[in-house]
């Protein structure tokens, strides 16, 4: 029988009340914000602790704005620890999915600003990328994916600690459930 936890996952809603924190994200991390890309937009956080391959921890993720609004976009900021080399250059992989099924999954990957095999064991790595929905879009919400990807062999760092994040058995993290205005 499945643990209830991954049957039902428990969701912590954030004080803003627009992003939706993935299940297992109660580690401690010291990842903070930098400052907003717009002045008077408050970013929300997440936090995650995803261990990809016993290589790099997911630590945190931040939105600015919040909420999506269909034609325009979200700054992500991504924070990871590394714990051990990353011999080869990974690119991030973001999926864009709309929980409900009804839109077609929208691919936000890309190289890090610094390649992976650059990053040194104990460093705090940030990744930033804006993520959007269409103008026009239905959605009222996007499940973001994250994971890293090796494009020339298309093999994925597995994720070492399902257990503590919600992970689909394809070592890809759900990192956060993003509210859609209309």
């Amino acid at each position: 029988m499945p643990h209830l936890r991954h049957v039902l996952p428990l969701l912590v809603l954030l004080p803003l009340g627009c992003i939706v924190e993935a299940p297992g994200a109660d580690k401690q991390t010291s990842a903070a914000p930098a400052t907003t890309a717009r002045p008077g937009v408050r970013p929300a956080g997440v936090r995650n602790g995803a261990n990809f391959d016993g290589k790099v921890e997911l630590l945190a993720a931040y939105f600015t704005p919040p909420v999506l609004t269909p034609g325009d976009v979200s700054e992500v900021k991504l924070y990871f620890r590394v714990l051990q080399p990353l011999p080869d250059d990974w690119e991030v992989f973001v999926h864009a999915e709309d929980p409900e099924g009804r839109v077609t999954r929208t691919n936000f990957d890309h190289l890090p600003r610094r390649p992976t095999s650059s990053w040194r064991p104990g460093e705090t790595i940030e990744d930033t990328f804006a993520i959007g929905v269409p103008a026009g879009s239905a959605q009222r919400a996007v499940d973001l994916w994250v994971g890293f990807w090796l494009p020339r062999t298309d093999s994925r760092l597995p994720v070492k600690n399902p257990d503590v994040v919600r992970t689909d058995n394809n070592d890809r993290v759900l990192l956060a459930h993003v509210l859609v205005q209309p």
